[in-house]
């Protein structure tokens, strides 16, 4: 079993990522970035928090596809994938609750 925590925004940069690595340090397996206008971009928001933990996984919870260009959407997920050492879980959907 793996547990993980969705968060879909830190009122700065320091606070962003001291929440990626207290996610970590509380033993989470998994910090999920929703894609939703208004909040912030999962890709940079993943990258961040990467830099600053060793094990967390990341995710997007999930990405609203009609927002996406496919070839786009690929590279971004495969250059995230590059800088998080594989540890991007791409989540793909309706974008919508």
């Amino acid at each position: 079993m793996r547990y993980g925590v969705s968060v879909r925004k830190a009122d700065s940069g320091p606070a962003w990522r001291e929440l990626a690595r207290r996610s970590e340090d509380q033993g989470f397996d998994l910090l999920q970035v929703p894609d939703h206008v208004g909040w912030f971009d999962p890709f940079p928001a993943i990258a961040a928090a990467a830099g600053v933990t060793e094990r967390l996984r990341f995710g997007t919870f999930v990405l609203n596809i009609e927002f996406w260009n496919p070839l786009l959407l690929a590279r971004v997920a495969a250059t995230t994938d590059i800088v998080t050492d594989g540890r991007l879980e791409l989540g793909l959907g309706a974008g919508h609750a």
